[in-house]
């Protein structure tokens, strides 16, 4: 059986530590993660993810900004995306749904939930 791709882009290492480690340790999963949103687009093309956990507070270039960038992609726009976010804004969660992401969580999240998320976006896709 295929290993599911995942990516997760966020600013903090000790999250993308952490959620590396918990879905590499369930096997069933290809975990890259990314600390900044450089070249993002060119990351998606090349890693071919089916799910992208995606910090909305990244220097540079935010997550909705990823995610309009993402969706003028044709892979991008084949990508299902999580957004993972510290903050809790409905204005957030708003503007992420209507960009088209699949769902949204808040830090710091449940090993268990996060792979039950993960498992339902690869469903959506």
């Amino acid at each position: 059986m295929d290993k599911k791709k995942v990516m997760v882009v966020d600013d903090e290492q000790d999250f993308l530590r952490i959620v590396k480690l918990n879905l590499e340790s369930a096997g069933e999963y290809e975990v890259l993660t990314l600390s900044n949103t450089k070249n993002i687009v060119a990351e998606v093309n090349r890693f071919k993810p089916d799910v992208l956990l995606l910090d909305l507070l990244m220097p540079s270039v935010g997550g909705m900004e990823v995610c309009e960038m993402l969706n003028a992609d044709p892979v991008g726009k084949r990508t299902s995306i999580i957004i993972v976010s510290a903050l809790e804004k409905d204005k957030d969660k708003l503007n992420a749904y209507k960009l088209g992401v699949v769902d949204y969580m808040v830090k710091p999240v449940d090993r268990k939930e996060l792979i039950n998320k993960i498992e339902m976006a690869v469903r959506f896709k």
